[in-house]
């Protein structure tokens, strides 16, 4: 029988889809269970079926999948199995999304446009979900688009204390982020890092084409300085590289990049490698592709971030104390 039972109170359970196992495995292994085993394949007309193979009737359930591409398969699965524990008398679902699908698209910015991190929020409620917990939404707002408690937690804890141990002993670190509306995110990064110099890159992002802005100047001191160039996702690495470019023109004696979510799509790996930063570094939230892997790329687990939160769920306890009242 998988989960683990607090006597006479509640029964834990993990499930996971198919999106990215590794990670849910490493989660359930942290948090001392095992993944509830499941029946899940597709029809020939790519339609989805899930079932689980233990009773679910009363257990508090956490229900985790990545939003990976192709991202509507993956969601569509999730909303399944959400329905699937509803259906089974699971006493409360807790929806694991550590990358939220749809995330970016958070407001209108032009008529007749769609909110469809909304939408996306909307159907998890439908579909039976009580709760949620993600990692480092791309807009602090879409916590208010879901009906219940959301629990956003922060990969900075773990980027940022391996930028220390790694770069710490340099004098001459600064904080840069991508753009202005990121700048609360490098003064909490600067903050782990002992006060370092903070700086952005003033950007101009077009609304008529996706994937594409403009690194227009650097505001702040970056000459001479290792810059951390901190963003919460690369896609095809177009704005980070050309962030990465601009540091280096003004003087900057090397930029690291450190982001949440890699979704590196094409041709996102073939711009960081060609890129002058001397690492990216990127969390496991997304499932990396072996052909996606190149030297300076280093991946660190969110799995303890992930398992600690569902532990303090379980329990009761205080998410937000994870992150010093910031959460």
């Amino acid at each position: 029988m998988s989960g683990m039972k607090l006597v006479g109170e509640k029964n834990l359970m993990v499930f996971s889809g198919r999106a990215h196992p590794r990670l849910a495995e490493e989660v359930a292994e942290l948090v001392g269970t095992g993944l509830v085993p499941s029946s899940m394949y597709d029809f020939a007309n790519s339609e989805k079926y899930v079932r689980y193979e233990e009773s679910v009737r009363g257990c508090d359930a956490f229900v985790l999948q990545s939003h990976t591409a192709p991202i509507n398969e993956w969601i569509m699965e999730h909303l399944i199995m959400v329905d699937a524990l509803k259906r089974a008398s699971a006493k409360r679902i807790t929806v694991v999304m550590p990358f939220y699908g749809y995330s970016r698209q958070d407001k209108k910015h032009r008529g007749r446009e769609p909110i469809s991190a909304r939408l996306v929020a909307d159907l998890f409620k439908t579909a039976g979900a009580d709760r949620l917990i993600s990692v480092d939404l791309h807009a602090d707002q879409i916590q208010g688009y879901f009906d219940g408690p959301v629990d956003h937690l922060m990969a900075l804890p773990i980027l940022a204390d391996y930028v220390r141990d790694k770069y710490g002993a340099e004098s001459d670190l600064a904080v840069v982020s991508p753009d202005a509306g990121r700048i609360k995110v490098a003064e909490r990064w600067s903050a782990r890092l002992g006060g370092v110099p903070l700086a952005f890159i003033h950007k101009t992002r077009r609304t008529d084409r996706p994937n594409e802005s403009v690194a227009n100047r650097v505001v702040g001191e970056v000459e001479g300085r290792t810059c951390v160039l901190v963003d919460d996702m690369i896609d095809t690495g177009g704005t980070i590289v050309k962030a990465a470019e601009a540091l280096m023109e003004q003087g900057a004696k090397a930029v690291i990049i450190a982001a949440t979510h890699g979704i590196l799509s094409d041709p996102a790996v073939e711009r960081l490698k060609n890129s002058p930063a001397v690492e990216v570094i990127l969390t496991n939230t997304l499932p990396l592709a072996e052909e996606k892997g190149f030297d300076k790329l280093t991946v660190l687990s969110i799995a303890p971030l992930l398992a600690q939160a569902i532990q303090a769920v379980f329990e009761d306890g205080s998410v937000t104390s994870m992150f010093d009242g910031h959460a």
